[in-house]
């Protein structure tokens, strides 16, 4: 075995201070790699931190994260007054608390050509078996009726026999789709569009790709909110974007610190949740969604609004998207439709000006081909029979009840350990921790006690320590569960500080 000063880290970790990936990433991938192939074989000891950020000309903090992410992934292990080992394929394999989604490729495997590799479009999914699980806000399958949707399916197919080719239904369908649904948005969002300003999309992922691919060009500035929607900055940053972070303040992002931006730099994009920012669940107020938008008209900026979770809001008079105000098409607005219903069922869509629909229509009919006539009959009818209406207010009164639980439940088992407010829409809950403790220990702790914690709820920095806890797919009984774990677990890391 190498003595740990002896290895050549130089010779096969390559860092690229010019790209996009933070650099702490980039030392998590080539240490990960260099594992893979063998260049740091199973006991290898580690330098310190301290030795290391010399050796890589990089700072000692970036190193202790990079370890600490290199640790909860199960590639390395620290013990105390030893060092920092790495651990063989089988050691992490057992020591790992829940699986990540990823396919792992042996490290001797080969194959005849060369691809790109992108660092940035990783799969954040993680899969657990244990018991009880938060997530970022998710809605609740158990409550799916798919009885309603199986038998319109059902009747839907054996209509079907018709002299009209398919050619003929498939254009007659999904104009009619396209019609009551764009009807359907301009009655719950107070949107005044036509079907030639809609695009519908297999879901909201995809909505958000086919703008960002033709909006943004290499080294576009586009400015986000921090802390800011992982998926959606991991898809901005694969365009080329040049990613400018603004702070959220108690009334959504800091308008002040955008007007600066603008002063000195051409902005291309804002890239806004306005309604229920993610993952605070803050919502923009009235004065600064004006400021936004008198911003946007005096800078040539486009406001990209993600509208992810208007369904979930639990007042009378929610509140309207930027787009319903926006009189100089500056706004291009998506969103999703049909979250409650099966995943096969649910919709992604863009509104935007006409041109601009049409431009995003040339993409799709590459990436979405196909579109599938008897969903399409089958939510049309749904809509226009008021299914949809009914669902959405059953289910809102069901998730109403749930975040009001919860509430209670985390104020009777945390109530002096945290603190949050109470949101008006959405499936999760923003909860900022009082003690501050390392997060990734925290998950570790909850895992041993039966509770699965995502990394991509966990949020912290030097003056930040919070969790966006998702409870759309726990009933009461479950959440008392989960937090009696938190509870119990924080108590434990608590006592080690």
């Amino acid at each position: 075995m190498n003595s740990p000063v002896e290895i050549p880290f130089k010779s096969f970790i390559e860092l690229k201070p010019e790209e996009n990936t933070a650099i702490y990433l980039q030392i998590v991938f080539e240490f990960i790699k260099a594992i893979q192939t063998g260049f740091l074989p199973e006991g290898t000891k580690l330098p310190g931190t301290r030795i290391l950020c010399k050796v890589l000309s990089v700072n000692r903090n970036t190193i202790i994260k990079a370890f600490q992410d290199l640790e909860s992934q199960g590639w390395i292990e620290t013990l105390p007054n030893k060092g920092t080992f790495i651990l063989s394929q089988q050691k992490q394999k057992s020591k790992a608390d829940f699986t990540i989604s990823k396919e792992q490729i042996p490290a001797d495997a080969t194959i005849g050509f060369t691809f790109k590799k992108s660092t940035i479009l990783e799969n954040p999914t993680e899969i657990s078996n244990l018991p009880y699980q938060f997530n970022d806000g998710l809605p609740d399958l158990r409550l799916v009726q798919t009885d309603v949707l199986a038998r319109l399916y059902v009747s839907k197919l054996k209509r079907q026999k018709t002299s009209k080719t398919y050619e003929q239904i498939l254009l007659r369908s999904h104009s009619n789709f396209k019609t009551h649904f764009s009807n359907y948005l301009n009655l719950t969002r107070g949107l005044r569009i036509s079907t030639s300003n809609l695009l519908t999309t297999s879901s909201h992922e995809i909505s958000l790709y086919l703008v960002t691919k033709a909006l943004i060009a290499q080294g576009d500035k586009v400015v986000v909110a921090s802390p800011g929607y992982y998926n959606s900055n991991m898809t901005l940053t694969n365009t080329g974007a040049q990613i400018v972070s603004i702070p959220v303040n108690a009334d959504g992002i800091d308008t002040k610190r955008l007007k600066e931006i603008c002063e000195t730099s051409k902005i291309r994009i804002l890239y806004l949740t306005s309604n229920y920012h993610y993952p605070t669940t803050i919502p923009l107020s009235a004065k600064k969604r004006m400021e936004v938008l008198e911003l946007a008209n005096q800078y040539g900026f486009i406001i990209l609004e993600d509208d992810y979770d208007f369904d979930f809001h639990y007042d009378n008079n929610p509140v309207l998207p930027l787009a319903a105000f926006d009189s100089n098409q500056r706004v291009i607005y998506i969103g999703s439709f049909g979250k409650s219903l099966p995943s096969g069922f649910s919709y992604g869509f863009v509104t935007a000006p006409a041109e601009f629909i049409k431009e995003l229509e040339k993409h799709q009919n590459i990436l979405e081909p196909g579109i599938d006539v008897i969903k399409e009959q089958v939510l049309t009818e749904w809509i226009s029979e008021g299914e949809a209406h009914r669902l959405s207010k059953k289910n809102k009164k069901i998730y109403k009840e749930r975040r009001d639980d919860f509430v209670s439940i985390l104020n009777e088992k945390l109530g002096d350990k945290i603190k949050f407010k109470m949101p008006p829409r959405g499936l999760a809950i923003w909860v900022e921790w009082l003690d501050r403790f390392n997060l990734i220990q925290f998950q570790k702790e909850c895992a041993a006690n039966g509770l699965f914690l995502p990394k991509t709820i966990l949020y912290q920095t030097k003056d930040l320590t919070a969790t966006r806890l998702g409870f759309g797919h726990l009933e009461k009984e479950e959440m008392e569960n989960a937090v009696s774990i938190l509870s119990h677990c924080l108590e434990n890391i608590i006592q080690k500080l």
